[in-house]
């Protein structure tokens, strides 16, 4: 192999759309592409929801069409201002003033650019989770108001884990706004397959690795999970370099699963 097939590093070379994620992304281009305006996908630590957040903004930049960002964040201090610079930023706003409402006007006049153009204007943001504070929760109220007659002017897609619904609910009549919310779901056994050998074909593989039995158990040690699904691969390809095996089978993948303390689905 030429690279890591498994590594928990997000490159959406490796991105494999599996029944799951396909389902998501297809959801999330529906709300989109007719304006629905805000959409929350919940998903567990794990399946997917950051790659699959680079490459629904990689969709976007291909089809074209779409004046689209993508913030990711990484921290729980976050400020309603700081938010509403950086969505500015990524819309293309030039030299973004200082105060709130003339930076709320610049939005504003470039959502109208970018309409007028026949775009439509998307902010993804990643690990929204993180968003903890409710004036940020009313920031995003206040941009969903931006519209014209019959048409919103922004889509914004929360990306988060299980308790950005909580901190959604410090703002009661944003949560009314939310037009699509659905949960990212884990691998199934056929999927976890045919992700792993998706993975191996990227990474320069030109064969077969873990046998049948293999593959079943690291569905069972990893229970569909993407970030767990790598990190049993990754493991368990190394144990077998270190033996020089040429196939890996069950009793590999079950040392692993043991020695990382992970529980096995049954």
């Amino acid at each position: 192999m030429k690279e890591q097939p498994f590594s928990n590093a997000p490159n959406s070379r490796f991105y494999f759309d599996t029944d799951e994620h396909g389902e998501a992304m297809a959801r999330i281009f529906h709300a989109i592409e007719t304006n629905k305006g805000l959409v929350v996908m919940i998903g567990d630590s794990g399946t997917g929801k950051t790659l699959l957040g680079r490459r629904i903004l990689e969709r976007l930049e291909e089809k074209g069409g779409f004046e689209s960002g993508l913030l990711v964040i990484i921290h729980t201090e976050v400020t309603a201002e700081w938010m509403l610079r950086k969505i500015a930023t990524q819309m293309g706003v030039a030299s973004v003033k200082e105060s709130k409402g003339e930076i709320i006007s610049q939005v504003f006049e470039r959502l109208m650019e970018i309409h007028e153009q026949g775009k439509k204007a998307v902010v993804l943001i990643d690990e929204a989770n993180m968003l903890q504070k409710k004036e940020i929760y009313e920031e995003f109220r206040g941009l969903l108001n931006l519209e014209i007659p019959g048409q919103k002017l922004v889509n914004i897609v929360l990306l988060g884990m299980p308790e950005l619904e909580e901190y959604m609910k410090q703002d009661p009549p944003l949560v009314q706004r939310v037009a699509l919310k659905f949960r990212l779901k884990n691998l199934g056994e056929e999927s976890t397959r045919k992700y792993i050998q998706h993975r191996l074909r990227v990474a320069g593989a030109e064969g077969p690795i873990f046998n049948e039995d293999a593959l079943h158990t690291i569905y069972r040690w990893s229970s569909g999970f993407p970030r767990l699904i790598n990190t049993v691969c990754d493991n368990a390809l190394l144990e077998g370099y270190l033996r020089k095996k040429r196939f890996l089978e069950k009793v590999d993948i079950d040392e692993v699963g043991e020695g990382l303390g992970l529980r096995p689905v049954s």
